[in-house]
């Protein structure tokens, strides 16, 4: 929880957006791009580091990502213009997230397999919560020392803290089981076949199109979450900052729960639950007005509330339907849906803004994806339990 505690920050990088724009007179697109290129650099190294994780084992992978992660953010400090920035931010920051992120989740789903889905959501709540923390915090060191040395705070401070949980995370032994297991009889009863590989199973195909729908709308609406609320709103900006952390919060407490969900309900339903709160968030702000503060905040606690659910859902489906010994490296290949996720979504937020002057409009697109979501996953994810043979 600690390891992902730092590496949520890229949450908050809406609070970095406005000092940035002012400073290197950029637009909102171009304000996007190492954020959005830190979430693709994020996604493409998953799969990557999934296949090493159980060859150099968790400590030195965390290691080696928590030196990227901070390296990543101080030479980002240093950066003078947009594609310095979305260089040391984007590809280095996002590499050793990337690198990073996989590893705690590899580590509890082998310590609780009895309670895969709820261990994996609590872990991640650390994720979902970092901008609870971090999006104030930054405002603040940003008030006192600008944008700048805020970066390089954030570089050296998350190096020492990552470094330092190396001591604690590693795997159980290899013949480890847990000393009490409430469904042991259920499990020595029957064979679970699991498809040989992702490729081969159509329930990997339609995981991967609803997660990366899921993600296209939540970190479209993450993106743009502060200027929405000062520009459509016309609230504060302190108090737009702020209200990241609210957001952060439903985001966090949404993963332990529809990791539970997960583990008692069909992916499909609460697939088409997400999608469907997804879908009444951007109907409230296609139709927000200027003052309308609590349908703001609403809409975008339900954004991030989703994003946050998508994040425990999608792994725990993946240890469901296929080899939990491989969870590693599916997960990381599932993960890639994240990235292209990431990528058309903030893209699609930018470029709406500066097309047509207003983020109002990046609501109807999502929307839009959120019914074809709701009809994908009402089909596509029906096949979504693994063969069981007595």
């Amino acid at each position: 929880m600690t390891v992902l505690l730092c590496l949520g920050t890229v949450y908050s990088w809406s609070v970095f957006r406005k000092p940035l724009e002012d400073e290197l007179s950029i637009s909102a697109t171009q304000s996007l791009l190492p954020y959005t290129i830190a979430l693709l650099f994020y996604a493409l190294l998953m799969p990557i580091a999934g296949f090493y994780i159980p060859r150099l084992g968790a400590r030195r992978m965390i290691m080696l990502g928590g030196l990227i992660v901070g390296f990543g953010y101080i030479c980002s400090s240093f950066a003078h213009n947009i594609l310095t920035l979305t260089l040391t931010y984007g590809m280095i920051t996002g590499t050793g997230v990337g690198i990073t992120y996989g590893v705690p989740m590899a580590v509890v789903a082998r310590w609780f397999p009895d309670k895969k889905g709820l261990a994996v959501g609590l872990t991640i709540i650390g994720f979902g919560l970092s901008p609870l923390v971090t999006a104030p915090l930054a405002k603040n060191l940003i008030d006192a020392y600008q944008v700048r040395p805020t970066l390089l705070i954030f570089g050296i401070v998350f190096t020492l803290i990552i470094l330092l949980m190396t001591i604690v995370l590693k795997f159980p032994p290899v013949d480890w089981q847990p000393k009490e297991k409430t469904s042991a009889s259920t499990v020595t009863s029957r064979t679970v076949t699991y498809p040989k590989t992702l490729w081969k199973s159509r329930s990997f195909y339609g995981l991967w199109v609803c997660y990366m729908i899921g993600t296209f709308v939540g970190l479209s609406a993450i993106g743009i979450s502060s200027p929405v609320g000062e520009e459509i709103i016309k609230i504060d900006p302190g108090v737009a900052a702020t209200s990241v952390s609210l957001f952060a919060l439903f985001n966090g407490v949404s993963r332990p729960l529809f990791g539970w969900l997960s583990d008692r309900f069909k992916p499909r339903y609460i697939a088409i639950a997400a999608y469907t709160l997804i879908l009444i968030a951007c109907i409230l702000m296609v139709n927000a007005q200027e003052g309308q503060v609590i349908t703001y905040l609403v809409a975008f606690c339900l954004f991030w509330f989703c994003l946050g659910g998508w994040l425990a859902l999608a792994p725990t489906t993946t240890l469901r339907l296929f080899r939990p010994e491989d969870y590693a490296q599916n997960y990381g290949i599932v993960f890639t849906a994240y990235g292209i996720g990431a990528l058309l979504g903030t893209l699609v937020a930018g470029s709406i803004r500066d097309w047509f002057g207003s983020y109002t409009y990046a609501f109807y697109p999502m929307g839009g994806v959120a019914i074809l979501g709701i009809i994908l996953a009402s089909f596509w994810l029906k096949r979504d339990r693994p063969i069981e043979t007595s």
